[in-house]
């Protein structure tokens, strides 16, 4: 990559820091994923990759088969790190074998000798997420770390086990403090433990029926056409076998991208959730990004409360013209976005000429780039204006961007029936050929945004509204990028609402009060 087109790339102020548990060849899901995250681990600091059994495969580990992908890497990362910005190079094939570790060869429980309390012995897979879990606390820096579990969870629950054994309350509560994980659905007896034991974790998951896969957010992406949800909403022409065999399976990296059986990359949502494009904010699931939406399942005061993230809802046009409102729809919405994402970087993997490929748009707003949320205020009913002037094409082509910006209402409400209770906001182009760079929107009065729910007394700060601005680029694939403006809508004189301070009698005053 010459100097000029490493300037022009932007890049993330940190890393999320990764460690992975997978039961790699139960079937072909977790390789598949595998090989997308290996796209993207520029982009994470990864610090564990663990072969794990599953109710799927119980009695073994395939480590080997981690092994064979690192291998394919080891011919591609060459090209992808000529198009990357170099303060964020790719990690070397050696640098990933060496986290490369085992969980125990047993089903769930039977890794913490059972119920019956026997002996056990910490895996290699535990020993290290135990080091890399205490250097979150230690010297190394604050991160927290992320642990994506595409398999059963008995490696995390041994690391636990050893912490509650040997630690005390005060260092139990520091090590929790740096832990996140995203977990698909529970894949073995220990992960309903782990949550009941220690309800201070952070952990998004899916928590359903066992075995009932069909209705977890995480099927989204790609499960509509085995499960059959959302039926005509989502697209499936990008995870069909032909269009994988053409964009994805092409090149040493590609090639060790397989068939799938069941659903397509069961596990990837856990790390397009921490993709680092402007769009999500790890330590915020309910804002909604490319690995979807979730929302706390106990909202209770915060000593008593856990920090379980269970299934949110989208509503979501889909390709048929209908809206379709489902958890897997805080997937599917993002998914011609993501599979033109994956296929252009598996194109970095076939070339070391910058020119060849395409690459991200570079958003600027109010003079401001990044990836984090541009947060402002203003006053209920005011006009905002905002000014995507700076946003720029690395590729050289800025001519060809184009600029939607729309109205991410879900984040903001507080129920199910969000088109009750947040008013949708409406953007004026004021660019000179209406282009979209440059937009206006005015904001709700203070009798729809800042009042409360129930008693629709005024309130001083009132709802957020999360504004999207997604940029497309018109490379082969086109690309997006995005830029999230959370506007924190204010209302000073305590305008709008029952100003005599007497609560409405039900629900049905409360909803009236906001159509």
């Amino acid at each position: 990559m010459s100097s000029l087109q490493s300037l022009t790339q932007t890049f993330p102020s940190t890393r999320p820091r990764v460690f992975i548990l997978t039961d790699i060849s139960n079937e072909p899901d977790d390789a598949e994923s595998l090989v997308r995250y290996l796209l993207y681990s520029n982009q994470f600091r990864t610090e564990g990759i663990v072969a794990v059994t599953s109710t799927w495969m119980k009695n073994k580990t395939c480590p080997q088969d981690i092994h064979k992908i690192l291998n394919a890497y080891e011919k591609a990362v060459g090209n992808l790190n000529n198009h990357v910005h170099p303060d964020f190079p790719y990690p070397s094939a050696g640098e990933l074998r060496e986290l490369v570790k085992t969980g125990p060869s047993c089903y769930g429980f039977e890794a913490l000798g059972g119920y019956e309390g026997k002996e056990w012995e910490m895996s290699s897979g535990a020993q290290l997420l135990l080091e890399r879990l205490e250097a979150s606390i230690g010297e190394e820096g604050n991160d927290p770390l992320w642990v994506l579990v595409w398999g059963g969870t008995n490696v995390l629950a041994q690391v636990l086990m050893h912490a509650k054994s040997n630690c005390d309350e005060e260092e139990i509560t520091r090590l929790l403090s740096r832990l996140r994980v995203y977990a698909i659905s529970d894949q073995d007896d220990t992960a309903s433990w782990i949550r009941r034991s220690f309800p201070n974790i952070f952990y998004i998951s899916s928590v359903h029926a066992w075995n009932q896969y069909g209705i977890a957010a995480w099927t989204g992406i790609g499960g509509d056409k085995y499960y059959g949800f959302d039926q005509g909403g989502p697209d499936f022409d990008k995870l069909t076998k032909e269009w994988i065999k053409e964009n994805i399976q092409t090149g040493p990296l590609g090639e060790a991208y397989p068939d799938y059986i069941f659903i397509p990359e069961g596990d990837t949502p856990t790390f397009l959730y921490l993709v680092q494009n402007g769009l999500g904010v790890p330590e915020h699931p309910e804002y909604g990004s490319w690995g979807g939406r979730y929302e706390l399942s106990d909202k209770g005061p915060t000593r008593h409360a856990g920090r379980h993230y269970g299934d949110a809802h989208d509503s979501v046009t889909g390709k048929d013209g209908n809206v379709h409102r489902s958890n897997q729809a805080t997937i599917w919405r993002w998914r011609d976005a993501f599979q033109n994402d994956f296929a252009a970087r598996m194109r970095w993997s076939l070339t070391t000429d910058f020119k060849e490929a395409n690459h991200h748009p570079v958003v600027c707003v109010n003079g401001t780039k990044g990836f984090e949320p541009l947060e402002i205020e203003a006053e209920a009913g005011s006009i905002v204006e905002l000014d995507a002037e700076g946003t720029y094409d690395p590729d050289g082509n800025a001519e060809g961007l184009s600029f939607k910006w729309f109205h991410y209402r879900e984040p903001t409400a507080t129920q199910w029936s969000t088109h009750l209770e947040v008013q949708e906001v409406e953007f004026t182009p004021i660019d000179e050929w209406k282009k979209g760079k440059k937009v206006q929107m005015k904001l709700p009065g203070p009798e729809k945004c800042c009042v409360d729910l129930m008693s629709r007394k005024p309130v001083r700060k009132g709802q957020k509204m999360h504004l999207i601005l997604e940029v497309t680029d018109r490379g082969t694939p086109p690309l997006k990028s995005y830029r999230r403006v959370i506007v924190q809508t204010t209302n000073r004189e305590l305008k709008g609402g029952v100003g005599d301070g007497e609560d409405h009698g039900n629900i049905a005053d409360a909803m009236a009060g906001m159509q």
